[in-house]
């Protein structure tokens, strides 16, 4: 797009020079959007209708499950969209400190840098709705929900756009434009799109432990406000043979309990093999008091449930390594999920978005729009940002001399390699201390009998 002004087909206004095209309307490509509408007009294309109001526990899509922003992730995003932290907090979400054993035992001395670190707790649906109201009141910047992606426009050296579908009336139109943008996640199509164009296919790792995820939401009970967040975890297992890992031992059940707004708990459990969890209300309780430390399940089993057990089988490890394929087309990026997705047990996901948008608008800040090696250069940034994230979820060495600690998401993966074989958060037990000294709500009785301190297996 060379004029200043200018109206598509679809009756969309333009103004800037550049046109870019995000698809997928998540957090990845929210703060996609964001980091380029300094630099060009942006329309985000959504399959889904995006939600006005809060979403119901039993309305969320696969971000049902437990999700934490750590330090870093959430200045990232505070940059490239500024008071995104204040409303989080104004809507409810907590900011957790770290532990301070653990910040302490951080390999990498990243509290060098004189900030707190900490953890943004809240539902996944409280951070993507405050993103989702900030991005489309940028200048510039628009979103088509309801509407799909069919495909991509230009050539194997050149996509210039992409073929859209309103999933309402079965309207089809091209949207062309100077930049496309996949931020689809962990179903991206990306692979097939770019084949149709003439492109080899990127080489794709998948490590699969088979974890299945199983998600509940609950009302704390008065005078528990106080409470951490908590993760027990049970033996390390090797998985079964057969299946495609990198060999990684997992715990074979884990528990994690997040406060969140509105006065609630997610609680989120794993398992692997014969020890999964299930979608049987009545086994999910017994299921937390089996993951090491019974607490977490002592702490639910007089809470109200707010929703359903939700379930998740889809948490395999998968990396595309577009940055190795010897060719890469001007104006088409993937980015976040669309390029890695890692299982939730070890939930990067948000801290991976953050860094791919802070990526793209650094880069965009140095070289322009008019760059016609910018996408290159963004998808090789890309590249080394997930090799750290992915190192720790498939059990490869982090310190190896071809990783580079740059390329890792700092404030998150020197927390948990700080302490691999046990939780990256308080221990149940102390953490019941820690409420007790706080409230004078009375215990559940099993809870006293974890006061004590047992230590993780």
């Amino acid at each position: 797009m060379n004029s200043s002004s200018s109206t598509s087909s679809s009756g969309l206004q333009f103004t800037h020079p550049h046109l870019a095209v995000v698809l997928g309307g998540g957090f990845t490509g929210m703060l996609a959007a964001a980091a380029l509408s300094a630099h060009a007009d942006v329309i985000v294309v959504e399959r889904d209708r995006l939600p006005r109001t809060p979403a119901l526990p039993t309305d969320l899509p696969q971000a049902r499950h437990a999700h934490l922003l750590a330090a870093e992730g959430a200045r990232l995003v505070d940059a490239l969209l500024p008071g995104s932290v204040d409303g989080w907090l104004a809507e409810g979400a907590r900011r957790i400190p770290l532990p301070a054993e653990l910040a302490a035992g951080s390999p990498q001395g990243w509290l060098g840098r004189r900030r707190s670190p900490y953890l943004v707790a809240c539902s996944r649906d409280l951070l993507d709705r405050v993103v989702r109201r900030q991005v489309p009141a940028l200048p510039g910047v628009s979103v088509l929900d309801g509407t799909e992606a069919e495909g991509l426009t230009g050539t194997m050296e050149h996509v210039t756009g992409v073929r859209v579908r309103d999933t309402t009336t079965g309207e089809t139109y091209r949207l062309d434009a100077d930049l496309v943008i996949d931020a689809t996640g962990r179903h991206s199509t990306t692979q097939d799109r770019l084949t149709a164009l003439g492109l080899p296919a990127a080489c794709e790792d998948v490590s699969d432990p088979g974890i299945v995820s199983a998600t509940r939401i609950f009302r704390a009970p008065e005078g528990t406000e106080n409470v951490p967040v908590l993760t027990s975890r049970s033996r390390l297992t090797t998985p079964a043979p057969g299946q495609r890992t990198a060999g990684r031992p997992v715990p074979s059940r884990t528990a994690t309990l997040v406060p969140i707004e509105g006065g609630r708990w997610l609680v989120t459990l794993t398992g692997t093999g014969d020890e999964h969890p299930t979608e049987h209300a009545n086994r999910f309780v017994p299921f937390a008091r089996r993951t090491g430390n019974s607490a977490i399940g002592d702490l639910i089993a007089g809470a109200e449930p707010l929703s359903e057990v939700r379930l998740a089988r889809d948490t395999s490890n998968r990396r595309r390594r577009y940055e190795q394929l010897a060719s890469w087309p001007t104006g088409f990026i993937a980015l976040g999920g669309a390029v890695v997705s890692v299982s939730p047990d070890f939930g990067q996901g948000l801290s991976i978005a953050a860094h791919s948008a802070a990526a793209l608008r650094e880069t965009l800040r140095r070289h322009g729009m008019d760059d016609a090696g910018i996408a290159r250069k963004v998808q090789r940034t890309i590249g080394r940002i997930v090799q750290g994230p992915w190192s720790l979820a498939t059990g490869e060495d982090l310190h190896s001399p071809t990783l580079g600690r740059a390329a890792v998401c700092r404030a998150y993966v020197d927390v948990v390699a700080s302490c691999a074989r046990t939780a990256p958060f308080p221990h149940p037990s102390a953490a019941l201390g820690l409420l007790r000294a706080r409230t004078t709500a009375p215990i559940p009785r099993r809870a006293a009998v974890h006061r004590t301190g047992r230590s993780l297996r």
